[in-house]
Formats: C-alpha cells, structure tokens, sequence
C-alpha cells in the first residue's frame, strides 16, 4: 500500500471517520496524528495505520487481548464499548433463558495497566444501563481475586481488564461465566466454546457506537472487604496442624503488577513473616521498567529477586506475573549451588504432591475422592502421583479454562506456571493461593534440613524422573504457523531422539477424552513425547518435550539428569529438522 492508491484512500477515509466518533481524545489525536505522517509518505505510518485498521479484533476464549491504540484491530474504547455492549446482551438472554424475571448479576475488575480502570468504568456503565446488577472493584486488583468475586457474590459474569503478562504496550478483555450460564464445575472460569461464538456473535450484533447507552451510575463499588475476603479465604488454606512449620525466609516480587500488597498479606496471614518484597518492582508500573518482558519465565525477569535472595539468604523466591494468576518457584540448587527458577511442571508435581499429603494427613482411611488434573502439554507425573495415591485425574486441552472446569476437581495445573489448588474459592489459576502452599512445602522440608528440590527428588525415585523442555518458534506471518503444521501431516516424523514413533495423535480430530484442538502429539517406544501446537494468543510454534528416566536409587540421580538432558537435547533436533529449520 502506498499513499497514492485507492486502498490508501479507503484507509484514511475510514480512520477519519473512526476519529470523528471516537470518545477518546487521546486515541483520536494518535489517529490524527497517524494519518498525517501516513499522508506524507511515512512507511512505518502507513503500515501501523493498515494494521489498525486490518479488520476487528476477533473475541474468543481469551476474550480480547491487543496492543493499545485506535482502529477496529486495538484495544480501545471503542472497541470495548462493543465488547460490553454484546456481553451485556449475552448475560440478559442468557439469564432470562435460565431464569426468567431474573436480573443479571455481573462483577467488572482491573489491573494497573494504561486504560484498565477507564475500560472498567465504561463497562460497568454499559452494564448497568443494561439493566445488569453491577459490582466494580474497589482499585486495580489481581486477576485471581476477580475470579473469587464471580462465585463469592453470586454473578452472572465476571470481566477482568489485564493482559497478564504481555508486554507493556497491550491489554485486554478476560470474560468469566457463573451461575445461570454454565454448570456448577465452571461457575466462575472463563469461558470456552461455544460461550465465546455465541458472545462475539452479540458484539457483532451491535449498533452504532452512539447507540450503545452508558449509565451515569448506579452500579456498585465493592468495599475493600472483597479483597480482605479474599485474603482471609486464601491464607486459611493452610494446614497449621499436619504442617506447622513457618521457618521459611522468603523473597517476593510482583513484576511491577498488582499482587504484591495482596500476597505479602496472605503469606502473612498463613504465617509466613519473613517476606521481603522486590523494592524495583513492588509497585504497579505499567511501563514495566525493569523487565524486558513481565513473564516470569522470561530470561532475566527474575535476575533482581534472585539477586536480592542471594544477597539475604532467602530460602526462596516467589514470583507473580502483573496480574498474579501466575507463581513462579526459585530456590538454590544443592546440585549446581546456583539459584535456578524451577519448571511449571516441577511446581505442578510438588504441589500436587502436598495436595495429596494434605487430603492424607485430614482424611486418613476415607475414601479417596475428586479428581487432579492438567494441561495435555504438562508433565505426566502428575498423573502418576494421583494414581499411586488413588485418586483420578484427567488431562484436558491447552488453557486453564479446560482445567478449571473439570468435574470435582481438587487440584489441577498447567506448565506455564499456572495453578488451581482451591477450586472451590478460585475456579481459575491463582499465583497468591499457590504460593501460600508453595511456602508450606517448602517451609515442611526445610524443618526436616531438606529443601524442595530433594522433596522432588523423592517423587523421581517412585515415579522416574520426568525431565521436560519446550521449543518456541515466533514467526511474522501467521501462515507459516499452518505451513508447519502441515508439513508435519504430510511427513511425521518416524523418531524422536533415536526412540520409534509407536504413537501419532493429531489432535485435531479430537477424541471422546478431548475436544479438537490444532495440534500433533507422538509418543515413542521409550515413552518419550512430543507435542507441537501453534500458540493460542501469540504467532508462536510451542513444542513440549518430556523424556522420562527411570531411576533406582538416589545415587543414580545425577547420572539420569544428565541422560535426560542428553536425550531432550536430540529429541530437539529432531523437531527442529521436523519442521524444516
């Protein structure tokens, strides 16, 4: 496109008239501004106003999540007008279907990330003119304690405005469902299909922009005792009486997010004292300042809280990505004398496996009932610790909304940091109330002079060692995502790490244990497994490698990491020259 055609012309045509109703100013001045530097010939302008403008931001089961900006393609007023004008439309019928006479009942929350209040407010407001009873959080809270609001105060709905960990430039629109909606085991998830169609179908329903009516109040600020609820429900997870020990010197930090307050509150309500926050980034920052990227898993991202932990003699770091749905595990590794972030599924198999201590400790002989569970791409050693325990457990799709809604479900994960260990209070991962039991775990093996990675080891000499990596592949056009995915249809791979295929699933044709899903999964005769799926919310190929080792003793140990190492590092060539790169 160049500013002489007819496509040009269109584009500016329809992005002035998007400034002339937007009720932004500030978006509605960086249009104006776009278009003139696009008008004089400026490449990156005209590209930056083609993308805005390149369609509507889809919404699905992530909602909507995008760069901040103006154009139908961003995350912006206008956008999320129609957004909660069509969800507002949603949970009417929806509801009435249900219920009839019934009035709706929805609770809006927000991060501190730019326009999150604003985008609340607005919806709050549409809600209400709706004739929807609305509650809205008292101030930026994490994402976890809106989850809790959906099922504590008895909603319809549920919006949460963050985008998680995404860079500082995004933000988004995360929708939850409750009563009425959807069955008891998802009443307060977030939603899945066919919810997401059937919402978006609403938004595309919707008027002109001037149409949609905002109230000028009436919906409800909640008090801040919705957070010390919270708060409260969370730290009385503990188990003072099988686990008293709360020796444990803990370092915090919350990525410049919104769970710091929250979570030194609960750790210091369960007991943990001794909990030193990240002073870099304790506050909320929507410019993210010290971090190139506000994951946890990043590289780097963690480097000022191992420092300071070093620096203290913390016996742990705890992380939060910036709206605390997420924990992240660091610890001193007794083989290597290194501080090192442990892996999602490392966290999933020691927390699953003090959720099954605890269930022993309370329940002794009774029954064993409820259900663990996690992610297809996670660790299968979960699966292992549930059933030597007797208990069931499910695998599900990529997506903690999958997890979320297993039926008595009483501890469920996914690797990428996520974790459900209170379903009844939050049905969605929760980086605040992990953490609480992360510490008592960590906090039970350091009264016995043990530390977590030896608790690990323990769960590796009964069930193998499982060891895992991943392989991400970002690409600029997302056709290449389906051009790699076919390439792997055509021509499987026939061996990965010099171990036969004895298994090939392609997930997209779904299963009477799963849904269709775009994705490949093998599995070889030494039970290594791969699986390989384009990523959801990003232009990314996700690979997810485990190998398992078994071992006999604990001497053998370190002879198995390094041969579990060994062979994820072929299992990676393999996939790499899979897909050709």
């Amino acid at each position: 496109m160049t500013s002489n055609d007819a496509a040009f012309e269109q584009l500016i045509t329809d992005a002035r008239l998007w400034a002339s109703q937007d009720p932004d100013p500030a978006t509605s001045a960086e249009l104006t501004e776009l278009m003139e530097l696009a008008g004089s010939g400026d490449a990156a302008a005209i590209q930056e106003l083609g993308d805005s403008f390149n369609g509507t931001l889809q919404f699905g089961t992530a909602g909507l999540r995008a760069a901040l900006g103006p154009g139908p393609n961003r995350m912006n007023r206008v956008v999320v007008r129609r957004a909660a004008a069509g969800l507002a439309a949603f949970l009417t019928e929806t509801v009435e279907a249900a219920s009839p006479g019934t009035r709706p009942r929805a609770v809006v929350g927000f991060d501190a990330r730019y326009n999150s209040d604003i985008f609340a407010q607005e919806t709050a407001a549409i809600f209400t003119a709706a004739g929807i009873e609305t509650f809205l959080m008292p101030a930026a809270l994490p994402t976890p304690l809106l989850a809790y609001a959906v099922r504590n105060l008895d909603c319809d709905g549920g919006v949460m405005v963050t985008a998680s960990h995404n860079p500082p430039q995004d933000n988004g629109y995360k929708v939850y469902l409750g009563r009425h909606a959807v069955s008891e085991s998802g009443r307060g998830s977030q939603i899945v299909a066919p919810y997401d169609a059937e919402i978006a179908e609403k938004i595309q329903a919707v008027g002109a922009l001037e149409s949609i009516e905002l109230a000028d109040g009436g919906w409800t600020v909640l008090p801040t005792s919705i957070a010390s609820d919270y708060e409260s429900a969370m730290a009385s997870l503990v188990d003072r009486k099988h686990f008293p020990a709360r020796d444990l010197k803990i370092v915090l930090t919350p990525m410049h997010g919104v769970g710091g307050e929250t979570a030194v509150s609960v750790l210091n309500a369960a007991g943990f004292t001794d909990v030193t926050l990240v002073a870099e980034q304790a506050e909320p920052d929507p410019d993210f300042p010290t971090v190139a990227f506000p994951n946890p898993e990043e590289p780097g991202a963690l480097d000022l809280a191992l420092a300071a932990a070093a620096e203290s003699g913390a016996d742990i770091v705890l992380a939060n990505d910036p709206d605390a749905d997420r924990a992240a595990v660091a610890a001193l590794d007794p083989d290597t004398g290194a501080w090192r972030m442990l892996r999602g599924d490392e966290v999933g198999a020691l927390l699953g496996a003090h959720v099954v201590a605890r269930l022993t400790a309370s329940a002794g002989d009774e029954p064993h009932t409820g259900v663990f569970a996690n992610s297809i791409v996670s660790s299968r050693l979960l699966s292992r610790i549930a059933a030597a325990a007797g208990y069931a457990h499910e695998e599900t799709l990529t997506g903690f909304k999958w997890i979320s809604r297993v039926p008595g479900l009483i501890y469920g994960y996914e690797e990428a940091l996520g974790y459900c260990v209170a379903p009844g209070l939050v049905r969605d991962k929760d980086g605040i109330s992990a953490a609480v039991l992360i510490a008592e775990f960590a906090a039970a093996a350091k009264a016995e002079g043990r530390t977590i990675f030896d608790t690990l080891d323990d769960l590796y000499l009964v069930h193998g060692l499982h060891a895992s990596d991943q392989l991400s592949i970002r690409v600029a056009d997302l056709g290449l995502l389906d051009a790699m995915m076919n390439r792997l249809r055509v021509n499987p791979p026939e061996a990965f790490g010099g171990s036969a295929v004895e298994v090939f699933t392609d997930l997209a044709e779904g299963s009477d244990a799963l849904p269709p899903t775009d994705g490949l999964l093998y599995l070889t005769r030494d039970l290594t497994r791969v699986i390989i799926r384009p990523s959801g919310t990003e232009p990314k190929l996700k690979c997810y490698l485990e190998v398992i080792q078994a071992v006999e003793s604990a001497a053998e140990l370190p002879a198995a990491r390094q041969a579990a190492r060994t062979s994820l590092d072929e299992v990676l060539g393999d996939v790499r020259e899979a897909l050709g790169l």
